[in-house]
């Protein structure tokens, strides 16, 4: 057997060993990518309240309070998108601020936020 003979045959095997290899990192990192820890738990706001519990108001209800005053509509948007345009007479209290200015709203109102 010549030396260029036993080489031919080793060149496959090599780049069979080296795809292998490839191939196993690829899946050890997906595999290792996709068992990061996944939240969760429920969704709370900023004041630690489980938003799951709140009740939701239909637009007709909404609506409905607004044409007769029997709600406080707290726009919790950023300023610049409250400054841009909002409900008339909506409060701007921007989400992150909610729980430094939540004494600002009366919690005997019904409070509806945006």
């Amino acid at each position: 057997m010549t030396k260029n003979s036993r080489r031919g045959p080793m060149l496959p095997v090599i780049l069979m060993i080296a795809g292998g290899v490839l191939l196993i990192g690829v899946a050890a990192f997906y595999a290792f990518t996709g068992l990061q820890p996944v939240e969760t738990s429920q969704p709370q706001a900023a004041t630690g309240i489980d938003i799951e519990t709140i009740p939701r108001v239909s637009l007709a209800d909404a609506k409905a309070a607004y044409d007769t005053g029997q709600a406080v509509f707290v726009d919790v948007r950023e300023a610049q998108s409250y400054a841009q345009s909002h409900i008339a007479g909506a409060l701007s209290i921007p989400l992150e601020e909610l729980p430094d200015r939540i004494t600002e709203l009366n919690p005997s109102d019904w409070i509806i936020t945006y």
